[in-house]
């Protein structure tokens, strides 16, 4: 049903309890997993005017990302999957989006809430949009 599952992650508790629900896929057909970190752009754009600056805290991002996410990829082929880790950066739901469409999963399998969660709000902003614009359907994991 599931062959192929796009799963999101900014390595905050939401989005790790989704990938607690890794097995249940299994059960579902899913044979393949597609692991996305984006690294937000926007953080950049504030954060820094020099441009050698923000290509060098990019860059240190970017390693600290392939680092965890290469974890996530261990353990997730240590449940049979067969894993793709992918780095992106840009607009996280753009990105999310845009991945769904170019790797063709069958599903997107996302946290409620990530490392930006305002308490009270009842969808985090980025899995809102995800679930608003995606072209298949989306599994929210909620925290």
């Amino acid at each position: 049903m599931f062959p192929k599952v796009l799963c999101p992650t900014d390595f905050s508790s939401v989005s790790a309890q989704a990938f607690s629900h890794m097995g249940h896929l299994r059960k579902a057909g899913t044979r393949e997993v597609v692991l996305l970190h984006v690294i937000d752009s926007r953080f950049f754009d504030f954060m820094f005017y020099d441009t050698q600056k923000s290509l060098d805290a990019e860059t240190k991002l970017i390693e600290q990302a392939r680092e965890k996410l290469e974890h996530k990829i261990r353990f997730i082929k240590d449940m049979g999957f067969a894993v793709k880790g992918r780095i992106e950066t840009g607009f996280p739901s753009r990105e999310i989006l845009r991945v769904e469409e170019e790797e063709g999963v069958s599903l997107i399998l996302i946290g409620s809430h990530g490392k930006s969660n305002i308490e009270g709000v009842l969808l985090g902003s980025v899995s809102e949009e995800v679930v608003r614009k995606a072209k298949g359907p989306v599994l929210v994991i909620k925290r």
